[in-house]
């Protein structure tokens, strides 16, 4: 069920704190994170503490805390001081969405090429 923690869910075993991550910022609906195979030399995942397959699912049942993942992305390249950066929302496995938890990727401190992929 949507905003509920799943146990097969990687995500939610990091909110739980069942797994261990390296947590750059909390708050009390958001967690951020630093990818273990990041893609740039900044790479942090911001997630929603609750449970949404995708950031479409996000929006659509939850718009405040969709605007709090939003607010957190932006905090965390100010605590990053990224002048720049690319924010990523891969939502489906044909977006290369691994993990089916919403999560929004924060990527800086290199030139980043576009088109990306």
């Amino acid at each position: 069920m949507a905003g509920e923690p799943q146990d097969d869910c990687l995500f939610c075993k990091i909110v739980a704190g069942d797994v261990p991550a390296t947590i750059v910022r909390e708050t009390e609906t958001t967690v951020a994170f630093r990818d273990i195979n990041p893609q740039a030399p900044t790479h942090i995942l911001v997630i929603p503490k609750a449970h949404y397959e995708n950031a479409a699912t996000l929006a659509a049942g939850a718009p405040q805390l969709a605007a709090d993942v939003l607010a957190a992305t932006q905090a965390v390249a100010d605590e990053e001081k990224l002048d720049s950066y690319r924010l990523v929302f891969n939502t489906g496995s044909g977006a290369g969405q691994t993990v089916f938890h919403a999560h929004a990727h924060v990527l800086g401190g290199r030139g980043l090429q576009w088109p990306p992929g």
